[in-house]
């Protein structure tokens, strides 16, 4: 029996899969998660679209995966497949994510702090494969790599500055 594809490749190859089923859906493909979470794994296929996604997208997307998802069998255990929403507070992980998001206020999580906090609500200004600019509150300016923050997740919640 073939090998199962593990981690990354799960990724990679549920991605290949659904790019083409959600677009041709009128949805983008946000991202492609697989997980485990305590004694459960999750295979999370994250949606997004202009005007938000709706609950008949999610079951609209997860139909249209789950024949082709069966046949392609890229996880070897006990998985559960969520579609859900990107939402408002969306992750930035991939390029194409800072890149549509430039400009955009975002709440940084350093690894370790600057300036006295781990936490900073801030502009993104740039990025340059997985480094990335932003502008804080008194207009200053920093460049963290990818190996200095844990997450950059949308602020639109956040009063402007």
């Amino acid at each position: 029996m073939e090998q199962k594809k593990k981690g990354g490749n799960v990724v990679s190859s549920v991605w290949e899969l659904a790019e083409p089923l959600v677009t041709g859906l009128g949805l983008m493909l946000w991202d492609v998660r697989y997980v485990k979470e305590g004694a459960n794994r999750y295979l999370r296929i994250i949606i997004d679209k202009e005007g938000g996604v709706n609950i008949p997208d999610c079951v609209a997307v997860n139909d249209a995966i789950d024949a082709p998802l069966d046949e392609l069998d890229p996880i070897s255990e006990s998985y559960s497949l969520q579609v859900c929403s990107a939402g408002i507070e969306r992750e930035l992980v991939r390029d194409f994510h800072f890149e549509k998001y430039l400009g955009s206020k975002v709440i940084l999580k350093l690894r370790s702090g600057f300036e006295g906090k781990k936490v900073h609500h801030c502009v993104l200004s740039g990025y340059d494969d997985g480094k990335i600019t932003v502008t804080f509150e008194n207009g200053g300016e920093h460049d963290f790599e990818k190996n200095e923050y844990s997450s950059v997740k949308l602020d639109d919640f956040d009063d402007e500055f």
